[in-house]
């Protein structure tokens, strides 16, 4: 059972609900607190976490304007995952999963090391969110450090919850102290920071691919979904800056016509207002910046550890070419859960460009898998942890009082 204490960590707090993966449940919009300026509880229904019915958060103004459960949103997410696991089956196949197996053989010590080693990318991604908070804000860079650890772990391997890790982590910032707004805020132009830096370090290993393969077939279409991406995210970047959050909550409230949504615009436009002061301290932003692009650097480094543990062309442009695939498929890719299939076929197509064989590079893939299960698994047990004794606790308050 995965029990999950859904509520806020303000008071006065409501009684919390244990939900078994499967099982249904209703949810009071009376008994919820907003975060991120949205509903926590629907926000995770949504992302499809749990089997949560979400009828009776949408209960007063959900019949009048035709809202609808995520059965669909949950049904493409599924489709897209056998899609993904169909060409993941298909590359193996092709690629002939013996070979693949025997390339997959490495010393032990190579799959542990890329394990241990990627705790260095993901301290200074912590570093980079850090640097986001005001100095009158800040928690404990440890503490920063196993959220962003447990957020990455919800993100990779939880299905359709691409966003969900970042989610939890604003959650478990404002859990430790800081103001529910500002851990929502830094968690937003983090996001948005990241994506950009993506875009450039994609455009950084388009460059050394080309230098050292002289192949341009790909450039085109590549820079092509950039560009979309960059106007995307530009786009959100504006919106941020002119209050989207008040804006979607004062609609909101205002269609759902009930009172228990009326506080929506006002904490909008409160996270509004936080997300415009962390964009106007220019040394946090270049802080964040910098210390980014020394994790995209960093966890360049896992794949260099990969191609020499494997007898593979073992330089750091290789390494850094393989990684800035894997950012940007992920990313583009990010509705089909874990970047199945599509993930294995981008590096066998680098690989190939690279003079590295289809098995050993699909091997190659499946080790980064391997840290992601190593790394995750760990990470999803230590947040059941956590919110179970959150739980706990609050059963124990309530059964005293």
């Amino acid at each position: 059972m995965l029990l999950v204490d859904l509520c806020s960590h303000q008071k006065p707090r409501p009684p919390c609900i244990p939900i078994q993966v499967g099982q249904q449940a209703t949810i009071d919009p009376a008994a919820s607190q907003p975060i991120l300026g949205l509903n926590f509880r629907a926000l995770v229904a949504r992302a499809g976490l749990f089997r949560v019915s979400v009828t009776s958060v949408f209960r007063h103004g959900g019949k009048r304007f035709g809202m609808k459960s995520p059965g669909k949103l949950k049904l493409t997410f599924y489709l897209l995952g056998l899609a993904g696991a169909a060409l993941f089956t298909g590359l193996l196949i092709r690629e002939g999963a013996a070979r693949v197996m025997q390339a997959l053989v490495t010393p032990e010590w190579v799959i542990l090391g890329i394990v241990a080693f990627h705790s260095v990318p993901l301290f200074v991604d912590a570093i980079a969110w850090w640097i986001l908070f005001p100095r009158a804000e800040r928690i404990p860079l440890v503490q920063l450090f196993w959220m962003r650890w447990i957020g990455e772990s919800v993100s990779t391997l939880v299905p359709s919850a691409a966003v969900g890790g970042d989610i939890v982590r604003a959650r478990l910032a404002a859990f430790k102290g800081a103001p529910l707004a500002t851990a929502a805020a830094t968690v937003i132009v983090d996001l948005t920071l990241g994506v950009f830096l993506t875009a450039g370090f994609t455009i950084l290993g388009l460059l050394l691919l080309v230098h050292g393969t002289g192949q341009t077939s790909f450039v085109r279409p590549t820079m092509f979904g950039l560009v979309i991406a960059l106007f995307a995210f530009g786009g959100f970047y504006i919106a941020q800056r002119k209050g989207m959050f008040g804006f979607v909550g004062r609609l909101i409230s205002r269609l759902a016509g009930s009172a228990e949504w009326q506080s929506l615009g006002t904490r909008g436009e409160t996270l509004d207002e936080t997300v415009r002061s962390l964009y106007r301290r220019r040394r946090g932003l270049v802080g964040c910046c910098v210390w980014t692009i020394i994790s995209f650097l960093a966890a360049a480094g896992e794949i260099w550890i990969a191609l020499y543990g494997m007898d593979l062309p073992a330089s750091f442009a290789n390494a850094i070419i393989f990684q800035s695939t894997a950012f940007t498929i992920r990313s583009a890719a990010f509705a089909v859960p874990g970047g199945l299939g599509v993930q294995e076929g981008g590096y066998v197509f680098v690989g190939s460009l690279l003079g590295i064989p289809g098995e050993s590079a699909f091997a190659l893939s499946l080790i980064m898998r391997i840290r992601e299960l190593g790394i995750g698994i760990p990470g999803l047990i230590t947040w059941q942890f956590i919110e179970g004794r959150r739980l706990l606790r609050s059963r124990t308050a309530a059964g005293s009082s």
